[in-house]
């Protein structure tokens, strides 16, 4: 097995910097084996950049630049100090302190450099699936390409459901097997289970994503975007949108189709061999806050669109 070796200031970074970026995966992280468990947090770190790019409150073609600089990052990290000073000079707007730090060389730096320390396979991996993420953001971004946004009462909304599933295997279907093949080089799983997990974990992390979609309604909606398909919204006759609550039957049916999604992830779960513990243990620290969110949103449904 190739060597990989962090400092102990190089290990505090990206424990901190994952705290602060999201303390529900912080939580998980440590549950995968060495040297897992840092190529796990590195990916997830670097899959935030690329958020924060997506996120800006800036022109579609600010972003393509970016967005092309940052591929150029993950082909060549060693091209990290100038780009990262010129991203100093930009202005990330709409980015709260912390992520506009993690974009600039006094905090992003170090994240290029322990990126740069990953062998491969694990680092090819990590490149090849977060440039078919910023791939499929950009397509997002450019109005005139699936997945297609409609605009209504000044929301921007994902138009089908098919441009749903689109968008969450952009965001999330590719970090679903990004994760699983840097598990299948880390515990060298047999053909058989490598397969299983890989026909599993694209709708694992579609269901994740759809989850999230969930949780964050309003707070999307104050940024502008609903994550719901139109369709979907024209059933509840637009009320959703309107912060005017939803039919009991139309919550439902939304539930119903995110659980089942999820009760597709259990058995991505399931196909995780006992010898792996780490990997199974994190999966089941994904998966059932997920379930607890869905139950919470059923028992609470009159306010989760109001």
């Amino acid at each position: 097995m190739t060597s990989f070796y962090l400092s102990y200031e190089q290990r505090e970074y990206w424990e901190t910097w994952l705290s602060r970026v999201s303390r529900s995966f912080a939580l998980v992280t440590p549950c995968f084996e060495e040297p897992l468990d840092a190529y796990m947090s590195i990916a997830y770190l670097l899959c935030r950049v690329a958020d924060n790019i997506e996120d800006c409150y800036q022109p579609y073609e600010w972003q393509q630049a970016r967005f092309a600089e940052f591929k150029q990052l993950l082909q060549n990290p060693e091209l990290a100090p100038s780009i990262l000073a010129n991203w100093l000079h930009e202005d990330w707007l709409g980015l709260d302190a912390n992520q506009t730090r993690l974009m600039q060389p006094d905090d992003g730096l170090m994240l290029w450099q322990i990126y740069t320390l990953i062998p491969n396979p694990s680092r090819s991996i990590i490149c090849h699936w977060i440039s078919v993420m910023v791939e499929g953001m950009e397509k997002i971004l450019d109005t005139q390409q699936e997945p297609l946004l409609l605009e209504r009462h000044n929301i921007r909304l994902l138009a089908t459901e098919n441009d749903c599933n689109q968008y969450c295997y952009y965001v999330a279907g590719t970090v679903g097997h990004m994760g699983t093949d840097l598990a299948i080089a880390h515990y060298q799983f047999n053909p058989e289970v490598a397969t299983q997990l890989l026909e599993g974990c694209e709708s694992c992390g579609r269901a994740l994503q759809k989850t999230n979609i969930i949780k964050d309604f309003v707070e999307d909606l104050g940024r502008g975007f609903c994550y719901l398909p139109d369709a979907w919204i024209a059933e509840a006759d637009g009320l959703p949108l309107l912060l005017q609550g939803a039919p009991r039957s139309w919550m439902k049916m939304v539930l119903d189709r995110v659980m089942s999604e999820l009760n597709a992830s259990v058995t991505y779960v399931t196909s995780i061999p006992y010898e792996s513990p780490g990997y199974r243990l994190a999966s089941l620290l994904c998966l059932l806050p997920a379930y607890q969110t869905i139950l919470l949103a059923a028992q609470q449904h009159e306010i989760v669109y109001a």
